[in-house]
Order: structure tokens, then sequence, then C-alpha cells
């Protein structure tokens, strides 16, 4: 006769509190913080359209196994032992990982892709193995779809790093694009189908303070990047100011996501009946613009602490412009996608900085200092209007609600 371990011992409860986030959870996202860094490192040693796309490529992979980690961790209680030592093991590997980012494209590929593809394949296999053991088939050949999806974009990412330039740049994006297509598909297996999407619901609380804490994981980065450049710098005005500069606009970024997006994600998708339809699309794959601009935004400060009077090039205008307007467009679909109207402070801040950027290159005697505080000049009306715009949308809801309960009350 089978014995099952008890559901309750290695999967969450759904009860009111259980979706609360362990601290083996927050221990775990130390590994990333230090993948973020190398990330934002690597991209300001190769600071050209072939170095940011490799760091685009490889932000996309930390992302995809934080977030498929954060997937389980929704569903399995990280304060079991199993589960435990699981993300433990997951650490040491993205150590691996994260070590090998500043040469993946020059010797130590094979390093990086044997460590992503042993933190995907290894933790599906626990969960596989877990689901198997509480007698939860149906689950448990879900996580099989995704194995299998995982073991068709290893061999990319294996034959990249051997053969190496040009061609694992292609072999891993495509390795990346199958992983990235099998959500939007169900992971459609032949012969035993696609995921029905009732089953893919989560503890929305869990999922939408996670996807924040990964937020604070990169601007803290940003702060670390900030802090080591400007104590080996010369103390002069300018580069206070640019550290000023730098410390304000992860204030603004802060503003922008935290003040009213993520408690809001957080009521939205709390409510939804298919918490997995958007815990899919808003957190899973819109948050990579988010992260994708902070990241950016760190490279442009520390171009800016080293430089801050030097004549303005085309390449820090493109960064320290660019990071802040990528940001708005993933605020502006993230806030979306939870329910709010497009909004247009949002869609002018975008204007503003595509404009600003367009006319820069005319403009006399302009530095990378006083580019810094033009742009974040123009992400704090952004904030303001926000702000205001916020206020009006609750009196508006506020209405509804008593125009509710003033018809319920008449009839």
């Amino acid at each position: 006769m089978t014995r099952y371990l008890p559901v309750v011992r290695l999967f969450r409860s759904r009860e009111a509190g259980a979706d609360r986030v362990a601290f083996i959870e927050l221990f775990f996202d130390l590994v990333f913080v230090f993948a973020v860094t190398q990330l934002s490192h690597h991209v300001i040693e190769h600071l050209t359209p072939t170095g940011v796309l490799e760091g685009v490529l490889m932000l996309i992979a930390v992302w995809w196994v934080w977030m498929y980690t954060t997937w389980v961790t929704n569903w399995m209680n990280p304060e079991t032992g199993p589960v435990r030592w699981m993300l433990i093991a997951m650490m040491l590997v993205g150590l691996v990982l994260s070590t090998a980012i500043p040469y993946a494209f020059v010797d130590r590929g094979l390093q990086f892709a044997l460590a992503y593809v042993v933190m995907q394949l290894g933790r599906t296999i626990f969960v596989i193995v877990s689901y198997q053991r509480t007698g939860q088939r149906d689950a448990a050949l879900n996580l099989t779809r995704i194995a299998v999806w995982f073991v068709a974009s290893a061999p990319f990412w294996i034959a990249g790093a051997l053969i190496g330039g040009t061609t694992q740049f292609v072999l891993w994006a495509v390795a990346l694009a199958i992983e990235l297509f099998a959500p939007a598909v169900r992971y459609w297996v032949p012969v035993i189908g696609n995921s029905p999407i009732e089953s893919w619901q989560v503890a929305g609380g869990h999922m939408a303070e996670r996807s924040g804490l990964f937020m604070i994981v990169a601007l803290g980065e940003s702060i670390i990047v900030t802090g080591t450049v400007f104590s080996r710098s010369d103390l002069t005005p300018s580069s206070a100011l640019a550290f000023l500069a730098a410390f304000v606009g992860t204030i603004l970024f802060w503003l922008l996501y935290f003040s009213h997006g993520a408690e809001h994600g957080h009521r939205y998708i709390s409510a939804a009946e298919q918490s997995g339809r958007i815990a899919r699309y808003t957190y899973t794959y819109l948050h990579m613009l988010l992260v994708g601009g902070v990241v950016l935004v760190a490279v442009g400060d520390e171009l800016v602490l080293a430089h801050p009077d030097d004549p303005i090039d085309p390449t820090t205008l493109a960064v320290v412009v660019g990071a802040p307007a990528l940001y708005l467009l993933g605020n502006l679909l993230f806030k979306r996608s939870i329910g709010r109207p497009w909004l247009r402070s949002h869609l002018l801040g975008m204007a503003a900085l595509t404009a600003f950027w367009l006319a820069a290159p005319a403009l006399p005697g302009l530095t990378p200092l006083a580019v810094t505080w033009i742009v974040n000049g123009i992400v704090a009306i952004v904030v303001a209007l926000d702000e205001l715009g916020w206020t009006t949308e609750g009196d508006e809801d506020e209405q509804e609600a008593r125009a509710e309960e003033s018809a319920g009350h008449d009839r």
C-alpha cells in the first residue's frame, strides 16, 4: 500500500495568513543581490550594443530562475525541512551562476549554463517528486510538463557555451525564447496536452509581496553601486551633487512602484478569481521591464558619478534617459494590468524623456550631472501627477461604493 506524506507538511495551507513570506525566502534572495550587482557591472564594463544585449539576456535568465522558485515557494511550505534545504541548495548553485556572469561570454559560459540548467531542472524535479509522494498526481503532471520544456531548452544552453562566440548568444537566446514561450501555451506537450489554467492558482498576496521584495533587491543594488563609486571618488561639489542625484532617483523609482502600485496589486491579485493568470502576466512577464529599468539606472548612476562634468556622450545620454523611460513603461503596463486606467502621467513622462533625449545633442554645455537632474525633475513631476491621479481615483471609488450602498438601502 502506498504511503503518502501529509500534504500540510510540504505544501502551504490556503488559510488566511498562511501566505506570508518566510525568512528562508529572504535569505535565498541574498544570492540575487549579488547576481544583480554582477549584471550591472557587466553592462558597465561592456557598454556596447553587444554587451548590453548580453546583459539583458543574462538578466532575463536570472529573473526566470528567481520567478520559477517564487512560484514553487508559493505552493510549497518553505518552513519544512525538505523545502528549506532545496532552497539552500539553490542558493549554492545560484552563487556559482552569479560568479560566472562577468565572463559568461568569455570563458565561463559552461559554468553559467550548467548552473542555470541544474537550478531549473533540479528544482522542478524536486517538486514533481514532492507532489507524487503526497498523492497529487495532477499537480505532478503539471510540473512534468514544465520539466519537458526545460529539457528542450537545455541543449541550447550547453551547446552555446561549448561553441562560444556569436553562436553562443544566438543559441542562448533560442533557449530563453523556448522557456518564455512555454507559459503562453500553458506548457503544451504532445500526448498529455497543456495545463488547465485553474491548476495555476496562487496565493496572490505572497506573489505580490515576493515581486515587491525583488524590486527592493534591485533598488538596493543601485544604492550599493552609488555608495561604492562615491566612496572611491574625489570629494568635489560635482561628485556630491551626482551622489545626491543618484539617491533622489532611487527614491523616485521607489515611489513610482510602491506608493500606488505594489499594495494595489496585492489587493487586486488577492481578490482575483484567476490569480494564476494575473501572476503569469503581471508578475512573471511585466516585472522584467521594471527590473531591467532599475538595473539600467544603476549603470547610469555609475557613469554620471565617474564623469559628472564631462561633455555628455551619446551612450551616457541613452542610458541615463532610457532607464527611467523603460521603468515608466513597466510601471504603466503593471498598473494597467491591476485595474488602473492608462495613466497619462506616465505617458507624458515617457514623451518628455523622449523629447529631451532627441533635443539634448543640440543643447550646448550639457553634462551628465545636468542630464541626471533634468531626468529626475521629469520623473518627480510624474510622481506628483500620479499622486494627484490616485487621489481622484480614490474619490471616484468612494463615490461608487457609497452609491452602491445607497442603492442597497433603497432596495
